[in-house]
């Protein structure tokens, strides 16, 4: 019997690479290689500090949708200090409190800095093993391309997190390896968050990111629902210096009027704000959307189809059935779209709140007809579509959308854009037959923390064959794993966002440089990928084309960078890669630019359907929904300007001061139920309950407690990180897998029926 080959290190497969992208380039001829004398150009101008540096460098900080730019200052190759660049065309010098500390993640000491094997100690319990990188992918290869033989592709479950998204090879890799693995169980943080906002996209534009954004530097009317674009500076609108851009509307004579159940840091600066009940949005959006259809306050492109349709379907959503269900006086309501109507370039803006509720389909649904109807679509100061540098919709790099192609196995969900819904996760796992997920792998991403139920999510954990992680922490989800590959941080990889330029209020490109080089130890996000891919192809029986397999394989191997300077080259509708290198404080390509519809639709026929069946088919549901109960109580959740999601609480610099994590509730709504304010107190849903201090304030309605969104690091007594010790509890060990938007499959994480005691 032939004794196997050994398998090649991780120098072997980058060497091989290489080489085959040299043969490659000889036989392509001269344009390829001219292509790559310049991409070698490209390459060798910037570059990370060298060691022992004393200087300035610009930076990025890329853990919001802000990519706010840095001027970050160096003293013997450490970061001392950290401020807002000014000479950013989109950031302006502006910097929140993340950005300051995006150092502190560089040089945590509870970041993973190797791969770590969990294995059980003399005592019994779990403890970690640091390995070497080829023993620990070799691992992750061998169990699940063992999976994928054993059980089918489907046997292998995927979770992304949205990091994923702020890290260039995450994008251009990530991806790619999972493409690879072809399962049908993806799962991403997009259907706890934005899923009716792509979905609705897709429907009415064609793809599911070609999302109008507000023109926020030109508008004269920001209507604002169930978003708080002063704690997240922005969200599917990437708007750095909020708080300026704000008091530049204000200061040109324009208005900015926000619905929300609590009154938050947008609401607070408002020239007016609206409690409404958690869930009834739909109602108000709808009933404005009638009034402008009844008082003929519209102006509809021509490229538009369906407009009777339309005008049947929301005859019933009257403004005093919106006032029932909503808590806005009908009068408010009508005077609000009267205004918004009248205004010269006017934005109605609907993000989280709006997303994340029983019916978030039909609420961005009515926003962008609000915004089409009232003829402010592809206006100044209206809602327009951004011209990026690498025009990911255009040239086909992120695909269409697509729904219903199949649909999960338990519940029967059907899938968009190739992934299905985050709340059916755990019945998948469970649920015995064939293609229950038995392998698990999660990419940055935390979902015992930010995914419904996710107390039960940790149980489920536990039971599986094998479950890896890419990322930096153990935390509440990557505790479970049996290995964790951490891959180096922001600041030691280069940077170009290819999604958040393309939802910005304002055209500009930029290419970060890393600033440290990454230590030779370890790895970059896309070398992981590469490596998984690659590895698991190399084990698995059941082989790819081979056509398809080449392609991937020469993907996987090119790295990031140099796609994005192929990709700035074949656009040759901005700047060069080598120009953006001398240019690091970005490039301004100006104003977003009316006059772009209809050219820029993805349909098929190059026209809008208003109606479409799968959004009109759910207001029945609405219609049918009963009124509010009185003394009911619905949590919703919050996010804060300091944390990142369920991270960065480990980060001393942004959790001191007061703390974060109470229980908001109104002081009538204590008194009733003879709660103090200050006390602990028992938050009950159907799915669980949790212990934690509560605050009275008039900050929410009544009716409506709010509960942080990604706290509750504490678990089961078990200590990870310094995050630790901050104190509060998962609104997930709350939030309810079965309410879900229907028509996406978004999770209902706001609105849900609970009782405090």
């Amino acid at each position: 019997m032939r004794t196997p080959a050994p398998l090649p290190t991780i120098a072997d497969r980058a060497a091989r690479v290489t080489a085959l992208g040299a043969r490659l380039g000889s036989r392509l001829g001269s344009r390829l290689g001219s292509q790559l004398g310049s991409r070698v150009g490209d390459l060798a101008s910037g570059g990370p500090v060298p060691p022992g540096f004393t200087g300035t460098r610009l930076g990025v900080c890329n853990l919001c949708e802000a990519i706010c730019g840095l001027r970050l200052t160096i003293e013997d190759g450490e970061v001392t200090g950290v401020r807002g660049n000014p000479d950013d065309p989109l950031s302006r010098g502006h910097i929140c409190p993340k950005g300051v500390a995006i150092a502190d993640l560089h040089t945590d000491p509870d970041r993973l800095r190797a791969p770590v094997r969990r294995v059980v100690g003399e005592d019994g319990e779990p403890q970690w093993q640091e390995i070497g990188w080829d023993e620990a992918l070799d691992l992750v290869a061998d169990r699940v391309a063992a999976s994928i033989d054993e059980h089918g592709g489907n046997s292998v479950g995927v979770y992304l997190g949205n990091p994923n998204v702020h890290s260039l090879g995450s994008m251009t890799h990530g991806t790619a390896m999972v493409s690879t693995l072809r399962t049908r169980n993806i799962w991403s943080a997009t259907s706890v968050d934005q899923l009716p906002h792509q979905l609705v996209a897709h429907l009415l534009y064609g793809h599911q990111l070609l999302i109008p954004i507000p023109d926020l530097d030109r508008t004269s009317y920001f209507l604002v629902v169930g978003g708080n674009p002063m704690a997240s500076n922005g969200s599917l609108m990437t708007v750095p210096d909020f708080p300026g851009r704000l008091r530049e509307l204000k200061a040109r004579g324009g208005r900015m009027t926000v619905l929300d159940p609590r009154r938050t840091e947008t609401a607070r600066v408002a020239d007016e704000h609206h409690f409404v009940r958690p869930g009834s949005d739909a109602f108000v959006l709808l009933a404005m959307v009638r009034l402008l259809l009844a008082e003929g306050l519209t102006a509809v492109p021509a490229y538009v189809d369906g407009l009777e349709t339309v005008r049947s379907a929301v005859a019933p959503f009257t403004t005093e059935r919106a006032e029932a269900m909503s808590g806005i006086p009908a009068a408010d309501i009508e005077r609000i779209a009267r205004e918004y109507a009248a205004a010269d370039g006017a934005v109605a803006y609907g993000r989280l709140g709006v997303s994340t509720q029983e019916f978030g389909t039909v609420c961005q649904w009515a926003v962008q007809l609000l915004n089409i109807l009232s003829g402010n679509l592809d206006r100044v100061g209206g809602a327009m579509f951004t011209s990026p540098a690498i025009d990911i919709v255009g040239r086909g790099l992120v695909g269409r959308g697509h729904h219903d192609l199949w649909r999960s196995r338990v519940r029967g969900l059907p899938e968009f854009a190739g992934e299905l819904p985050a709340s059916v996760m755990r019945e998948e796992m469970e649920t015995p037959g064939e293609g229950q997920v038995r392998t698990l792998l999660t990419l940055a991403g935390n979902p015992v923390l930010s995914t419904p139920d996710g107390a039960g999510l940790a149980r489920t954990l536990e039971g599986l064959d094998f479950y890896a992680a890419v990322d930096i922490y153990l935390n509440e989800t990557t505790r479970h794993a049996d290995v964790v590959l951490p891959p180096a941080t922001a600041l030691e990889r280069d940077h170009y966002d290819l999604v958040f330029q393309a939802l910005a209020v304002r055209n500009t490109a930029r290419f970060t440089p890393a600033v440290f080089a990454k230590p030779a130890d370890q790895l970059h996000d896309w070398e992981i990928y590469r490596e998984i891919a690659s590895r698991t192809a190399a084990r698995v029986s059941r082989r790819r084309p081979w056509k398809k397999a080449l392609v991937s394989r020469l993907r996987l191997g090119t790295p990031p960078t140099v796609l994005i300077g192929a990709l700035l080259r074949a656009g040759r509708s901005g700047p060069s890669l080598r120009q953006l290198r001398r240019q690091p404080q970005g490039v301004d390509l100006g104003p977003l630019r009316a006059g772009l519809m209809p050219g820029r639709l993805q349909t098929g026929d190059g026209r809008i359907d208003l109606a479409p069946a799968l959004v009109l088919a759910d207001l029945d549901r609405l219609a049918a929904a009963p009124p509010p109960e009185p003394g009911q109580l619905l949590l919703i959740g919050r996010r804060h300007q300091r944390d990142c999601n369920s991270w960065l609480h480990n980060t001393e610099r942004l959790t001191r001061g007061r703390a974060r994590h109470h229980l908001f509730m109104h002081p009538d709504d204590l008194a009733q139920r003879g709660l103090d304010d200050g006390g602990t107190v028992t938050v009950a849903s159907r799915v669980g309950q949790v212990r934690v201090e509560v605050q009275a304030t008039e900050d929410v309605m009544r009716g409506v407690v709010s509960l942080p969104h990604g706290y509750g690091h504490q678990r089961d007594g078990v200590r990870l990180t310094r995050a630790s010790r901050v104190e509060g509890v998962s609104v997930n060990d709350l939030t309810d897998p079965q309410l879900l938007d229907a028509a996406s499959g978004n999770a209902a994480l706001n609105g849900v029926p609970v009782t405090v005691s």
